[in-house]
């Protein structure tokens, strides 16, 4: 993960633990609305910048293939043939 993904999924995660954090203890309560109220702003930066600035790892599909699976190089069915 490289420094524009990192900074926002560090961010983001801390706000949400401590406004987490602030419900149990039942603690300030202005602070808690103005998370609740941000919260959805900052997660849709954290999901914009690991999306805009995210690099795929692992294998390409070739030509012929739809779907694959990233932790094996042998083909799996998902259907089972019987016959």
């Amino acid at each position: 993960m490289n420094k524009k993904e990192a900074i926002p999924v560090i961010t983001v995660t801390a706000l949400l633990v401590f406004f987490v954090i602030l419900i149990t203890l039942q603690e300030w309560l202005p602070v808690i609305n103005i998370i609740f109220i941000l919260a959805p702003f900052a997660v849709v930066w954290m999901v914009y910048s690991v999306i805009r600035h995210g690099e795929y790892k692992g294998k390409e599909l070739k030509d012929e293939e739809e779907w694959g699976y990233a932790d094996t190089d042998r083909p799996r069915s998902v259907v089972k043939d019987d016959n």
